[in-house]
């Protein structure tokens, strides 16, 4: 099972738990682990604030960007997800259209209104060890569906899960916290 460029959504049983009510894009998934952003819990933190204390000089418009809590793991450590449009060595390819960097040069073109079209800042990542999240599937953790560049950088913030949940057939807000093992 490869579950990268898929969402991970919370399941109702996991409410009160760090990861209750969210949705987790996988950027990388292997027989070492899996990696993965937050996409829908944003801080209070805002994109223009972090160019600003990087020294660069960005839009007033970045100053209404939040940041996004992207998990637990390193969570002084940014992230941005990014459209692969635009020219950015050291980001690292996700495909799907997509790319994954900590590298300061994606931040000064966003900066500089240079690209890329699309992205998204997080601080911090959601990590699982090999077979780990394998296992929270099974206990019912999460629910998975293919991701959608749409609802990573277009759908606000709190119709994230829905709008991953209806791509299903599923209304989440329908869902039990409760599971059972056939």
């Amino acid at each position: 099972m490869d579950l990268k460029h898929h969402f991970l959504i919370a399941m109702p049983n996991q409410a009160g738990t760090y990861f209750g009510n969210t949705i987790t894009y996988v950027c990388e998934h292997s027989e070492d682990g899996a990696m993965g952003l937050m996409i829908n819990r944003p801080t209070s933190i805002s994109v223009g604030e972090l160019i600003e204390q990087s020294g660069l000089s960005g839009s007033p418009d970045l100053a209404g960007v939040p940041i996004l809590e992207g998990g637990p793991v390193s969570n002084q450590q940014g992230f941005v997800l990014h459209s692969d449009d635009g020219d950015f060595p050291a980001s690292m390819s996700l495909g799907h259209g997509l790319k994954l960097t900590t590298a300061r040069e994606v931040l000064e073109a966003i900066a500089g209104n240079r690209g890329p079209y699309n992205y998204l800042v997080a601080l911090g990542y959601a990590g699982w060890g090999p077979r780990q999240l394998e296992g929270e599937l099974t206990e019912n953790a999460w629910l998975t569906c293919p991701a959608s560049i749409e609802i990573l950088f277009d759908v606000p913030f709190d119709e994230r899960i829905d709008k991953a949940a209806a791509s299903l057939g599923i209304d989440i807000r329908l869902m039990s916290g409760q599971a059972g093992h056939a």
